[in-house]
């Protein structure tokens, strides 16, 4: 036998040791707890045929706690590049079966070669998290791992898409990254994040709580926010990824990709014209008039289980992605609180960041009252919304349903923050408050007379709150003053949209000179 063929038959040796991970042992104890391993997961990811793997044979270098006798080629996560729906795609995924996929310097070097030649490239980067933490047995040189991939988070945002499946634990300083990233999933039932775990928190609080509890998916997804997708299969999760890069560009100097539209750009829906109540504060779903207006009706949510007053995803207008933020009049009226604000400035900062345009569904209330809102900051959090759509630069069509009152009006893409193109439906109310409330502020004198001299107050009141309802409960103050450019017919609102974007296509708006602005935080 020759010396090369020699060499060959050993690197296909090598290779085929690599791709064993942990070795098979490892891998049916993966598959017991119902969980892929890290190539099956990039193999179920990317395009058929497409991945190209690098530092297949790299190795840890500690030699201390009798690790030396643990090596295994790739040492934990698996890292490289490809293709999903033939665009480029970079992405490493963790390998619970070497060491618990606990993360390591060696990890650490593979998993920041990827994110740079994701940033070189313009492509998105996303990163299968299934791991005990940083590697203890490395002590600093884990967490000194762990800052370089952070680094490498913070000067990827905003450049080119990250996203994140947490497909296994991730713990500790572990959970920063993801938090650093543009979009999360998580499995549920066998993922967890959280900073401290179950027997930390029973030792320092001595507060009793499973990891689930503490930090499942069904906790982030709901309560914390921290999560934007949830799923019930490895499957179903990497469809949803998928789905997702549909949507998004692969930076922020392209626009996202075009589909073919067959849905007529002139298609009117005559439900449009009658979904808002007679009664004001009956409530409607704001997801049939979403159905209505988008190219065959098809909506991508993010966030669906947390803050449901405010809806956020993607949808398409001939063709064309973008943004859709919504207030949603079945949960909670539609008020903006401390979680619908953040929620919602979050996702118009992605939009705006990869160039999507953004198109607002308002119909709000105001702002939830109560100390329960102020002592959580409720200020603040409102203002990230109001900053959001101020500091957005894309092409901005806002449509107001039907309330519009106060600092909500303000914050929900008015166009004082820049809007490009404000329509508004006949049934649209534009004020400072609500009649009821405007009317007790206007006419306390009046009706404190009027109770004194034994008058009917109530008819007096009733009759005010009809005079300002005639005068602000339509959308035609605003439009007088040019603050809606149109009042258009329900049914129309699909073709006004997709004209408006058409219409917006070539809009050019930079900010000011700056390093950058200081968000209210």
């Amino acid at each position: 036998m020759s010396k090369q063929v020699e060499n060959i038959k050993k690197l296909l040796a090598k290779r085929e040791q690599a791709r064993l991970g942990g070795g098979e042992k490892a891998i049916e104890k993966q598959h017991e707890r119902g969980k892929y391993t890290a190539r099956e997961r990039i193999d179920m990811l990317l395009d058929e045929g497409s991945f190209e793997e690098y530092d297949a044979f790299k190795l840890h270098r500690c030699h201390n706690f009798g690790m030396e006798k643990k090596q295994y080629l790739g040492d934990g996560v698996v890292v490289g590049s490809g293709t999903i729906d033939g665009r480029l795609v970079y992405v490493f995924a963790q390998d619970f079966t070497v060491n618990g996929g606990s993360l390591s310097k060696t990890m650490s070097e593979k998993i920041c070669k990827v994110m740079d030649m994701a940033m070189t490239m313009g492509a998105p980067c996303i990163g299968i998290n299934d791991s005990g933490g940083a590697r203890i047995q490395e002590a600093i040189d884990a967490l000194a791992g762990y800052g370089e991939i952070f680094e490498r988070n913070i000067l990827a945002s905003g450049v080119v898409p990250q996203i994140s499946m947490i497909y296994g634990p991730c713990a500790g300083g572990a959970v920063y990254s993801p938090a650093l990233t543009d979009f999360t999933l998580m499995m549920e039932g066998t993922s967890y994040m959280f900073l401290t775990g179950p027997a930390v928190v029973k030792t320092v609080t001595g507060e009793n709580v499973d990891a689930e509890h503490l930090g499942g998916a069904s906790v982030h997804a709901s309560k914390s926010g921290v999560t934007h997708f949830t799923a019930k299969t490895e499957e179903e999760g990497i469809e949803m990824i998928k789905t997702l890069i549909s949507y998004i560009p692969s930076n922020n100097m392209e626009e996202a990709p075009r589909k073919e539209c067959n849905d007529p750009l002139n298609r009117m829906d005559d439900s449009l014209n009658e979904i808002i109540p007679e009664d004001p504060n009956q409530a409607y779903d704001m997801y049939k008039v979403i159905a209505a207006i988008t190219d065959n009706g098809e909506f991508f949510e993010v966030q669906p289980k947390f803050a449901k007053n405010i809806i956020i995803g993607f949808a398409r207008f001939n063709g064309q992605s973008v943004g859709i933020v919504a207030n949603q009049p079945s949960a909670y009226a539609g008020v903006l609180d401390v979680n619908a604000s953040r929620k919602g400035a979050r996702f118009v900062r992605f939009c705006d960041a990869f160039n999507i345009p953004i198109v607002s569904l308002v119909d709000v209330p105001g702002f939830l009252p109560g100390t329960g809102q102020e002592y959580n900051a409720v200020i603040l959090h409102g203002a990230k919304l109001l900053y959001a759509y101020g500091e957005a630069t894309v092409p901005k069509v806002t449509v107001t349903l039907r309330k519009s009152y106060g600092g909500s009006h303000i914050v929900m893409g008015c166009k004082q923050l820049r809007a490009d193109i404000n329509l508004a439906w006949p049934s649209a109310e534009i004020a400072v408050m609500g009649a009821a409330g405007a009317v007790a502020v206007l006419q306390a004198k009046e009706a404190k007379k009027i109770k004194e001299e034994g008058g009917d107050v109530k008819a007096f009141l009733a009759e005010k709150e009809a005079e300002y309802q005639e005068l602000f409960a339509n959308p035609y103050q605003a439009a007088q003053f040019g603050y809606i450019d149109d009042v258009i017919e329900p049914r129309n609102t699909r073709f006004r949209i997709c004209r408006a974007l058409a219409q917006l296509a070539t809009k050019r708006q930079s900010l000011p000179a700056k390093k950058h602005g200081c968000i209210p935080m």
